[in-house]
């Protein structure tokens, strides 16, 4: 198990050698991730890990990979998505467009949520969903659309306790122990990389989704990531976040009001 001190010669030499900034995520979080890459891939002290890290450009992305990969998963938090439905799809559909934005969106299984119920409520014709992710590799997973079959189970399970009334396995195509979802549904989609920590905003949304992203941030990062939110939503747009997370201290409070108990605020400012 590392320490503290080798944890922070970790963060300074990652930003020397590449220029990317661990700086200002929870110590905790990112001390669990690389003691689990330690316990993966057997290594016998820090500075061998650490020396691997700096001089092997391929080994620095797999690490990477392992510590910005976020557990997630479809209909998560089914009430959440049952006040999408109910409160907010309704309150979008009166756009002539719609943008919606999913950042730090993992292996993309609440985008493929998120789309499914765009197109109940006949909406996705008329929606692009941007898909944005730090982790390269959890992109290429998104892209795709091809999950383990085996989830299909309890998903099933939380798109019901979501409101949804479709047969669930309408929207995919089982095949060797996968399920494949439909091309329908990928093609309102647009997958790309991008750092929360140091990119800008890069269009106008009206619904931002970041749901347990920023409980691995400080709270000066944390900050930095709603102010980057607030800058790309526009008035009257929504920005849902994790059920630990909060906007209450980074925003006025006057400029946005939530929506009933969940973690979604509309921007009215």
């Amino acid at each position: 198990m590392i320490e503290d001190i080798e944890l922070e010669v970790f963060i300074n030499d990652v930003y020397e050698y590449y220029g990317f900034d661990f700086g200002n995520y929870s110590r905790a979080s990112l001390k669990r991730r690389v003691n689990r890459i330690y316990q993966i891939d057997g290594l016998v002290n820090f500075y061998e890990f650490l020396s691997k890290v700096k001089y092997d450009p391929e080994y620095f992305k797999r690490v990477i990979d392992e510590i910005t990969v976020n557990v997630t998963e479809m209909f998560r938090d089914p009430s959440f998505y049952k006040v999408v439905r109910n409160e907010i799809l309704p309150l979008l559909a009166t756009k002539p467009f719609i943008r919606l934005w999913h950042a730090g969106c993992s292996t993309g299984e609440e985008v493929y949520s998120m789309a499914i119920l765009l197109k109940e409520a006949g909406l996705l014709h008329k929606s692009l969903l941007y898909a944005t992710d730090i982790n390269s590799q959890v992109l290429e997973t998104a892209k795709k659309g091809i999950f383990p079959l085996r989830m299909m189970k309890e998903y099933s399970i939380n798109y019901r306790d979501s409101g949804g009334e479709e047969d669930f396995s309408n929207y995919y195509i089982a095949n060797y122990g996968n399920a494949k979802f439909s091309e329908e549904l990928i093609s309102r989609m647009v997958f790309s990389q991008h750092n929360l920590v140091s990119d800008t905003s890069f269009n106008e949304f009206d619904m931002i989704l970041c749901r347990n992203v920023l409980i691995y941030f400080d709270n000066d990062l944390q900050k930095k990531a709603i102010e980057l939110f607030d800058e790309s939503l526009s008035y009257f747009g929504f920005l849902a976040l994790g059920t630990k997370e909060t906007i209450k201290y980074s925003i006025p409070s006057s400029r946005y009001k939530q929506v009933q108990k969940e973690k979604i605020w509309r921007k009215i400012q």
